[in-house]
């Protein structure tokens, strides 16, 4: 079966790439008609990663599809077929029967009918069974009788299986192979299958039994495209443990078991050499076989599916070269050469310097394309006949986003390209003869994006007739349909009928009103696309369109010329399936549509004239038509179904008995090829072709040519296009434009490729069409004049790595390859530091593409440079190297309590400590968008209150680290500051956990002597010696909340008292106990919180204010109620005191006046004051009056310290 669909190829372009035959498959659940989506054509190949499709005249309806069109590479993925909407009414109580089945999407490429049931006990339980009947009518077409013998066969027992593949021969034979499965979408594999033989054109098959005795699963069969004798079977265990291949030689009469220990993914049969074959695995290995599959070795590993190539005959040298796309062990991509019999690391021959981008490598006939991407620009390569990679030159400007060969046939590139500021069309330029320099032809090419990345491109390539191409240009939302007939010089819009099938007038006129087609493949692989154009009939073009200013998506009528576009006829009204039968001397249609059919059209007569025929009695599903290979024969089969659940039916027709002689010259009338403005001389040359009389009633048969004559015309202005760096000014119009440069090309410098001692012809801003041969007449290259090439400075230099990364390791290799894009090359020299103390001149370096291998043995960052210098100029380029050791450690360090809207200094330690640019990246909170510094340290402050998740990231090169804290963030705290003894500093190994640990033990033992929560303490061993701590005091969970001062907390007196009096000790290796202790016991705790600078100046203005009353109160002797009381109660209760702290501390904090009378705690009412028990504080007329007012005597102060 053919590959995933590529852009470009023309029907011989991959010849090398042979695979089975299409798979037929119906889809579960039809939509209509008219909502099908386009499907991709025959294999193409596209030079990005992305698969790209052009229109290409739809497959052939033919089992030859497979090894000569569609065999090139597997087949598009189906989209699912239109089924009838009266069937689902009438199936749907059994709706829920089917959908016990495993139902699903079909497999890509397959045409997949809906779920069914297992086989009919009836019908012996899947035993093979056959049945025919004959039906022959007579049909009348014009004068004669057209006798018709159709013979259908019913696949019985085969009932269950949703997939099938046809092949014809073809070529004399008359032999049929059909394999029926029932694939499994959603297990992804085949369960059942059943291979059927014909050996009559299909009027009878036989069943194989290819195992007797034992139940045998075909996965796919492949056809050898030089000898179709001989086939290849894939056969896989219900187990799926192992896989055997079944060979034939002679059309499958028999076949041979050879057992292999690969799964095959696809086979690639030798374009010439029938008995090599390729097989990509699933774990993308290569091996080969020169026994056609009797003995396999082992090619080459890590090969990208898709992107490998036989040799191509007279352009590769050898024909046992295979050209491959492989992965290499840094994950880079490379392209690669070498031979069947030898293609280790040592012989494969790298042809490409430096990586290339995946999925990119394209070998078609003369050319070899590939892409490279850096950053966020993509260079394309070409090589024409195996000469060095050259850079694709497309206009300055074009900045292309992707582009896709479209083909690459007589000597001449056709590629479409996206540019930056297309989302769904395509321009269309037009290569010289090396690939390199290209051309515009057309702008705003339609385009439509398909799953898995397909791009379908309107573009149509009319097979018969060289040159002609039409095309769907989209503009200002518009799409109309144009033609052109010199490989896309001109363009012009397709001439309405003046009269519909009915006779009556269009009343389509020009300008206003012009023909528009349909350019998209079929999403059956077994029947026509919408357009449909064949190489054995030049100038018939059927396609499904509308009338009128631009085309509709839903309106599909038939059109009909055999005049290659010049005039049309409206067939249908419908969209048909369309089938070629003796190089076009029988057209046969079969309506496009969801419902069961059994009548099918047909014309004798070029399309004029119309006939029908039942080719069955009971109506069937059309899964599609086939017809012997190159459509030379008038045997065609009808393969489809009557019912979801019923067998698959083959209805073969016969028109052989209609012609009862082959043509002679008599019977043939020659017609020649025109444009739409009537010139006759198209590409250079008058062409004539020749086809059948209406009158005449014969067989073209197998040795019919179409073409007849042809004579060189004289050159005129439409055989020349515009050169490289020029355009025209009106593209579409088919008058003669003149060329003009564009703004950033100049006309006076030699190219960029010129070597000193060449000579080079500066344009005329025109050349020839590739491949057009008129002679003499006008010459608009007459006035060339030839130059010689001066010494030209070196330009565009540039260093680029294999690896493709600027990091490396310490002692690892790394590989330069140096490239200039301008300038001369043999007289240039190169002058290369790699950094480290290694120096080298270099000569055509270049040129030989020869990279610079260098390992640095030391971290650091390396400044590497080429300079490039000649006696013209010189350039310089320059890249920088890190050497990283990878990062091992990364630890956070940060207060886990800070006060808010204070700064804070986050810090973040890595290992090793010398890792040379680190960038760090820092999230705070959840915030999604990181600060990025260089250094390993960040300033910053939390403006909210609660838990807030800090996270460091260091990146070193390719590797990353991360870690991550929480910090808490409070408005009020406090802050005392710890020691320890000088033991500790001994057996401090400064690492985060060792500082964790001690941390916690001392938050217990203090939680543990003071009885305060645990919960409430924080200890925080700062790093570095001496070691110290911060003792981080927290308000409790239900104070929070409270406008409470926070130097009134009495458990800062409680664990000052537990720390001074050298309570808090642990024991330390070495028999050393460590005592913790305050930093500092003659200074208080330091008092932390947001919004301090607020609160101080709140106090310090209370303090003002009261001292103002004290003094006021104080000069007018007024005494003050309970101040008497106060100091008898502190008489009273002095011997109850005790001072938890030394005199001249508490001395301090009253003068310092930072205790204030707390309000929070029991207290008793005298008069107007509250009396606190034991004299510890009091209320005076709820006011907090500070104690420096109060004349009580020095042992009063305990008072004070008595902290709650």
């Amino acid at each position: 079966m053919a590959a995933p669909p590529r852009l470009g190829a023309q029907p011989r372009a991959r010849r090398c790439r042979p695979s089975p035959a299409p798979v037929t498959t119906l889809p579960p659940s039809p939509p209509p008609s008219a909502a099908v989506s386009p499907s991709p054509p025959p294999p193409r190949l596209s030079l990005p990663r992305r698969r790209a499709t052009m229109a290409h005249g739809g497959p052939r309806v033919s089992a030859a599809a497979a090894p000569r069109g569609a065999a090139r590479l597997p087949p598009p993925p189906p989209l699912p077929l239109p089924l009838p909407l009266l069937l689902l009414l009438l199936l749907g109580a059994a709706a829920a029967l089917r959908c016990a089945e495993p139902c699903g999407r079909p497999r890509p490429g397959a045409l997949t009918r809906g779920a069914r049931s297992p086989p009919d006990p009836r019908h012996g339980g899947g035993a093979a069974a056959e049945g025919s009947r004959s039906r022959r009518a007579s049909s009348s077409a014009g004068r004669e009788q057209v006798s018709l013998i159709s013979t259908s066969f019913v696949l019985k027992g085969d009932a269950s299986h949703n997939q099938a593949m046809v092949h014809w021969t073809g070529e004399n034979s008359s032999v049929i192979l059909i394999l029926t499965k029932y694939y499994h979408t959603d297990m992804g594999k085949v369960l059942e299958s059943s291979l059927w033989r014909s050996s009559d054109f299909g009027t009878l098959y036989t069943k194989l039994n290819l195992q007797p005795g034992i139940a045998t699963v075909i996965d796919n069969f492949y056809i050898c495209p030089t000898n179709k004798k001989k086939i290849i079977l894939v056969s896989s265990s219900h187990n799926d443990r192992d896989q055997s291949l079944f060979i034939s030689t002679d059309e499958g009469a028999t076949f041979q078991k050879q057992p292999i220990t690969f799964f095959v993914e696809t086979l690639i049969f030798h374009p010439k050499e029938e008995d090599k074959v390729l097989a990509y695995t699933k774990e993308a290995k290569v091996y080969v076989s020169i026994d056609l599959g009797k003995n396999w070795n082992l090619l080459q590993e890590r090969v990208s599916k898709d992107h490998i190539f036989w040799a191509i005959a007279g352009v590769d040298g050898d024909p046992d070269l295979v050209h491959m796309e492989i992965q290499d062990p840094s994950g880079g991509y490379r392209y690669i050469t070498c031979q069947i019999q030898n293609c280790s690391d040592k012989t494969m021959r790298v042809q490409f310097a430096g990586g290339t981008d995946r999925d990119s490598l394209t070998v078609q006939d003369d050319y070899i394309f590939l892409q490279t991407t850096l950053g966020n620009q993509t260079k394309y390569y070409v090589s024409y006949r195996r000469s060095g990679f050259v850079q694709m030159r497309l206009p300055k400007y074009a900045l292309p986003k992707d582009l896709q060969i479209i083909s690459t046939d007589e000597n001449q590139v056709f590629v479409a390209v996206q540019e930056w500021y297309q989302t769904d069309t395509y321009n269309l330029y037009q290569s010289d003869p090396q690939g390199i320099y290209y051309s515009i032809l057309l702008e705003n090419v339609r385009s439509t994006k398909q799953p898995e990345e397909n791009v379908l491109i309107d573009i149509l390539e009319v097979r018969g007739v060289k040159g002609v191409f039409l095309a769907n240009q989209k503009t200002d939302g518009k799409v109309t349909t144009l033609i052109t007939y010199n490989k896309g010089r001109d363009w012009d819009f397709l001439n309405p009928p003046d009269l519909d099938m009915n006779g009556k007038p269009t009343n389509c006129k020009p300008p206003d009103c012009y023909l528009h087609l349909h350019l998209r493949w079929a999403d059956n692989p077994y029947v026509s696309g919408t357009v449909h154009t064949k190489d054995t009939a030049p100038g018939l073009i059927m396609g499904a369109g509308n009338l009128g200013s631009q085309l509709v998506e839903y309106k599909e009528e038939m059109y009909i010329t055999s005049d290659c576009g010049n005039t049309w006829r409206q067939v249908f009204e419908e969209e048909h399936h369309i089938l070629y039968l003796d190089h076009g001397g029988v057209i046969v249609a079969i309506k496009d549509t969801s419902i069961p059919l059994k009548i099918l059209k047909f014309s004798i007569d070029e399309g004029q004239t119309w006939s029908t025929h039942n080719f069955t009695s009971t109506s069937v599903f059309v899964d599609g038509l086939l017809s012997e290979p190159g459509d030379e024969t008038l045997v065609m089969t009808v393969f489809g179904h009557i019912s979801y659940r019923s067998d698959w039916e083959l209805v073969k027709v016969d028109f052989r008995p209609s012609f009862t002689r082959e043509c002679t010259d008599d019977d043939y009338e020659s017609w020649e090829l025109t444009n739409l403005q009537g010139d006759r001389c198209i590409m250079g040359q008058q062409r004539s072709f020749r086809k059948r009389k209406i009158s005449s009633w014969c067989i073209k048969g197998r040795s019919f040519t179409s073409a007849l004559t042809s004579k060189v015309c004289e050159c005129v202005n439409s055989d020349f296009l515009c050169d490289y760096g020029f355009e025209r000014s009106a593209p579409l119009k088919s008058e003669s434009s003149k060329c003009f440069a564009d703004f950033w090309f100049n006309t006076e410098e030699p190219p960029e490729d010129c070597m000193l001692g060449q000579a080079y012809t500066s344009s005329t801003g025109y050349r020839k069409v590739v491949s057009n041969v008129c002679e003499g007449g006008v010459d608009l290259q007459q006035n060339l004049a030839q130059h010689m090439c001066p010494l030209m400075a070196p330009k565009g230099l540039q260093i680029s790595i294999r690896e493709e990364s600027l990091d490396v390791k310490p002692g690892e290799d790394i590989t330069f390859i140096v490239r200039q894009e301008q300038g001369d090359l043999l007289n240039t020299k190169y002058q290369v530091d790699l950094g480290d103390g290694f120096r080298a001149i270099y000569v055509n370096l270049t040129m030989t593409g020869e990279p610079i291998r260098h390992r640095y043995e030391n971290p650091g960052i390396y400044r590497v440079s080429v300079k490039a210098e000649n006696l013209a100029g010189h350039d310089e380029a320059v890249v920088f190297i890190q050497v990283n050791s990878p990062l091992h450690a990364l630890n956070l360090e940060v207060v886990p309590v800070v006060g808010r809207n204070q700064e804070v200094n986050l810090t973040a330690i890595v290992l090793p400590k010398n890792s040379n640019l680190t960038v760090f990246y820092w999230w705070i909170g959840n915030n999604l968008q990181p600060l990025l510094t260089l250094d390993n340290f960040l300033v910053t402050k939390f403006a909210e209150t609660g838990h807030v998740r800090v996270t460091v990231q260091a990146s070193c090169g390719s590797s990353m680290l991360q870690d991550s804290k929480v910090v808490q963030v409070f408005d009020h705290f406090h802050v005392l500051p710890l020691k320890f003894t000088k033991h500790l500093d001994m057996y401090n190994p400064d690492i985060p956990e060792w500082r964790e640990d001690v941390g916690r033990v001392v938050t217990r033992l203090l939680a543990k002597e003071t009885n305060i929560s645990e919960e409430t303490l924080l200890t925080v061993v700062k790093p570095g010696l001496p070691t110290t701590a911060d003792l981080h005091v927290l308000l409790p969970a239900n104070q929070l909340k409270q406008k409470r001062s926070v130097t009134s907390d009495k458990r800062i007196a409680t664990i000052k008292q537990a720390l001074n009096s050298h309570n808090i000790s642990f024991f330390l290796r070495g028999g050393y106990w460590v005592l913790v202790t305050l930093a500092d016991s003659s200074s208080d705790s330091q008092r932390v919180g947001g919004g301090s600078g607020y609160w101080a100046i709140v106090v310090l203005f209370v303090i003002c204010l009261v001292a103002v009353a004290a003094f006021i109160l104080y000069k007018f002797k007024r005494k003050l109620p309970g101040r008497n009381v106060y100091a008898q109660m502190h008489n009273e209760k002095e011997q109850e005191m005790t001072s938890p702290v030394n005199h001249s501390e508490d001395t301090q904090n009253i003068i310092q006046g930072e205790e204030f009378i707390d309000d929070d705690l029991d207290s008793q009412t005298l008069g107007h004051a509250r009396v606190t028990p034991s004299g510890r504080s009091g209320n005076l007329n709820s006011y907090r009056v500070p104690l420096l007012l109060m004349p009580v005597s020095v042992q009063s102060q305990a008072v004070t310290q008595a902290w709650f």
